[in-house]
C-alpha cells in the first residue's frame, strides 16, 4: 500500500513537469524577439535563440531540463545568462522554508490546542466563539488579512511593514522582522486545521469505546488526549500536510506584499522580466512541495490505521 502510493507520487511529480513545462510552452510572444527588441532583425533573432536552445523541438528541450532538475540543475537565467537558476533559487528557498516553518511553528500547536478545547467544550461559549473566529479567518484573504496587520501593528511601529532580511542577522531580529508575514499564513492556515480537528474528536466521541471510557470514570481531558485524539491522527495529519503545503506554496501573495526575499517574490519578478527558467524551476518546487507533503500525509495515514496497512 505505501509502495503504491510512492510510486503514484513520482508518477504525479513527473505529469505536474510536463504540464509545467508546457505551460510556459504555450505562454504568448518570444522570448528572443522580447529581449532584443522590436528592431531586432530575423538573423539575430535566430542567433540567440540558437545560443538558448530554444530551436530545439519540445521534448528533445523538456528532456535535458528534466534531467538537469533532477540533479540539482536549471540551467542558467535567460534574463541573465551569467547566472545559474539553482544560485538565484538557493537563498530564497532558505527564507521561504523559513517563513512556512516559523507559520506552522505557530499555526500547528495553536490549531490543536483550539481544536481540541472546542471539542472538549462543545457548543459552548469558547466553542463559538472560536468558530465564528475560525469562518472569519477563511472569509479573508491572505492580502487583506497583510494589510490590516500592516495598519494595526506595523504603522504603530511594532513590527516592520517590511521583512527585509539581510545578511548574518540575528535569529532574534529575524524573527522580529518576519513576525508579520509569519502571523498572516498563522492565522490563514489555524483556522483549517482547527476545525478539522474539532471535527474529527467530536465524530471519535461517539464510538462505543469512548463510552467505555468515560463508564471507567477517566476524565473528559483524558478521553480526549488519550483515547480520542490518537485515533483522529489520520484525518488531523491529512489536514496539517495540506496546510504546510500551503504555506510553502502559498507563500506568493504574502511575500509580494511584505517585500520579502523567497520565492515567491522571485517567481512574481522572473514572470515580469519573461525568466521562462526561473519561472520552471520555482513551480516545480513549488509542485514538488505539495505533493511530497501530501504523500506524507497519505503514508502517516496508511501507517496510523492498522486496517490500511493490512488490507483483506
Amino acid at each position: 500500500m505505501v509502495g503504491q502510493r510512492l510510486a503514484l507520487g513520482l508518477l504525479t511529480l513527473l505529469a505536474i513537469s510536463i504540464l509545467i513545462f508546457g505551460a510556459t510552452e504555450l505562454l504568448p510572444g518570444d522570448f528572443a524577439e522580447a529581449v532584443l527588441g522590436q528592431s531586432a532583425t530575423p538573423e539575430t533573432v535566430a542567433a540567440i535563440r540558437r545560443q538558448l536552445g530554444l530551436d530545439q523541438p519540445f521534448w528533445v528541450r523538456y528532456w535535458a531540463w528534466l534531467s538537469g532538475a533532477l540533479q540539482g540543475d536549471f540551467g542558467a537565467s535567460l534574463a541573465n545568462p551569467d547566472r545559474r537558476v539553482a544560485d538565484m533559487i538557493g537563498v530564497r528557498f532558505g527564507n521561504t522554508l523559513f517563513l512556512a516553518g516559523y507559520a506552522a511553528a505557530m499555526a500547528v500547536p495553536l490549531a490543536l490546542g483550539l481544536g481540541i478545547l472546542a471539542a472538549l467544550w462543545r457548543n459552548s461559549v469558547f466553542d463559538r466563539g472560536v468558530n465564528a473566529g475560525a469562518l472569519t479567518a477563511i472569509s479573508f484573504p491572505e492580502f487583506f488579512v497583510a494589510y490590516v496587520l500592516i495598519l494595526w501593528l506595523g504603522q504603530s511601529g511594532w513590527f516592520p511593514t517590511m521583512a527585509r532580511v539581510p545578511a548574518g542577522v540575528e535569529m532574534s531580529e529575524r524573527l522580529w522582522r518576519t513576525f508579520l508575514p509569519a502571523l498572516t499564513l498563522t492565522l490563514v492556515v489555524t483556522a483549517h486545521m482547527m476545525r478539522m480537528t474539532r471535527a474529527a474528536i467530536i465524530n471519535l466521541l461517539a464510538s462505543p469505546y469512548i463510552e467505555m471510557a468515560r463508564l471507567k470514570g477517566v476524565s473528559p481531558l483524558g478521553v480526549i488526549t488519550r483515547h480520542a485524539l490518537p485515533n483522529a491522527i489520520a484525518p488531523i495529519a491529512n489536514v496539517v500536510a495540506i496546510n504546510m503545503a500551503y504555506l510553502i506554496t502559498g507563500v506568493v501573495v504574502v511575500e509580494v506584499v511584505f517585500v520579502y526575499p523567497g520565492l515567491g517574490q522571485l517567481i512574481v519578478d522572473s514572470v515580469s522580466r519573461r525568466d521562462i527558467a526561473v519561472v520552471q524551476a520555482v513551480a516545480l518546487i513549488f509542485a514538488a512541495a505539495y505533493v511530497l507533503l501530501n504523500l506524507a500525509a497519505d503514508v502517516v495515514s496508511t501507517l496510523s490505521n492498522p486496517r490500511l496497512l493490512h488490507p483483506r
